[in-house]
């Protein structure tokens, strides 16, 4: 059996891991690769979070139709994706009869269905045509008072402006990647299963093969940079760029071999983490939360007879959580200060106030009951 291509010896990875810029204008020359591409442009909305402006045009691409029926709408493989933080998300949401509750991240519906179950009236919002047919089937039992609509939260603004509804009282993002949608091959999300480089959550946006070969170096770097946070970036894009010049990188077993190929394996797959960069950069899900935010905040119902609208996110990686945190304390602060103030002053912005315990993680039942909550986060926040 042949090794892979990739698998070189030891001068050369040696060479890839402790390369500096000075070197690797060299290696540049001896792989042939331009020497002149220009940087992709990147928009620094603070000083820790910034989001890659994407050079590449989006356009229409829908997603490939599966070969067997749906039968009754339900997709052909098990919706398995198992709700995390639901009690505390109920306990905080507080759902009950006269309560209009947007779940902007539907997914298999299992935190709108305890909406529902409470007597709330569930909005739910999926990018994702499968997961919707899924939860719309599951939900239909409750009637008018859940509506599926398939979109993307940061326009949720305008989906419930076409629907009549201006304000509701409570939100939900449950954000990242769906446990059907990793355990979907079809789906490309995966590096443990065979099949498409797609990744896209929606119908409309580029895939990850177009990324994977079509993006110059440097894009390819600030994508496993900011979006994967990728210490070994540099030879992994040099990987991608050396194997894609002899073929096609076109599934995902194919980019997890290239990326693992001489790499010791320890408890993190050398893949994981580019695997989440170019998910993140398909489906622009920094950027979209960030734009999402504040339009969240401005369709919450504030503080009346009736209470006040109620804000919960849950997130699964720093890059998600850091935006989210920084939007919730700088519209709760009580005030803001600068050195060239003599003082303080109160904040004009102040839209939140945030509960004790604002962020909660997975209990330890939780996690031994479904893994992948082990690294969830909800953040809180209330309308005044």
């Amino acid at each position: 059996m042949a090794l892979p291509r990739l698998f070189q010896p030891f001068p050369l990875q040696k060479m890839e891991r402790e390369m500096t810029p000075f070197f690797w204008f060299h290696a540049r020359k001896s792989l042939s690769l331009p020497l002149n591409e220009p940087s992709p442009s990147i928009n620094c909305t603070s000083d820790r979070v910034c989001s890659l402006i994407s050079p590449f045009p989006k356009k229409d691409v829908p997603m490939k139709k599966k070969e067997e029926s749906q039968g009754s709408m339900c997709p052909r493989i098990s919706f398995n994706h198992k709700s995390v933080l639901a009690k505390e998300v109920v306990d905080f949401l507080q759902p009950k009869p006269g309560m209009t509750i947007l779940d902007g991240t539907l997914g298999g519906g299992g935190h709108a269905e305890l909406f529902l179950k409470a007597g709330a009236t569930v909005i739910g919002l999926d990018r994702d045509p499968e997961a919707l047919a899924y939860a719309s089937e599951r939900l239909k039992i409750f009637g008018d008072r859940f509506i599926p609509i398939e979109g993307n939260y940061v326009n949720a603004d305008k989906y419930l402006e076409a629907i009549g509804i201006n304000k509701v009282d409570g939100i939900l993002l449950d954000l990242g990647v769906s446990s059907y949608q990793l355990d979907t091959p079809e789906r490309g999300f995966s590096f443990q299963k065979e099949g498409p480089l797609d990744m896209r959550m929606g119908n409309s946006s580029i895939t990850a093969a177009e990324i994977i070969n079509s993006a110059p170096l440097s894009e390819l770097l600030s994508i496993f940079r900011n979006y994967g946070e990728e210490p070994r970036a540099m030879m992994m894009a040099t990987r991608i760029i050396r194997e894609r010049q002899h073929q096609s990188i076109t599934t995902t077993t194919q980019l997890s071999s290239i990326l693992a190929a001489g790499m010791p394996l320890g408890p993190r797959h050398p893949a994981t983490r580019v695997f989440q960069a170019l998910r993140i950069a398909v489906n622009e899900e920094i950027t979209q939360l960030e734009e999402a935010l504040p339009r969240l905040a401005n369709i919450l119902e504030p503080k009346g007879a009736t209470g006040a609208g109620r804000l919960a996110i849950i997130t699964f990686h720093s890059l998600e959580d850091r935006p989210v945190k920084k939007f919730f304390r700088k519209y709760s602060a009580l005030e803001m200060d600068d050195p060239t103030w003599p003082a303080p002053r109160p904040n004009p912005n102040r839209i939140f106030a945030l509960p004790k315990n604002w962020s909660l993680e997975a209990s330890t039942e939780e996690i031994s009951r479904n893994p992948r909550s082990r690294s969830a986060r909800l953040r809180m926040a209330e309308h005044i």
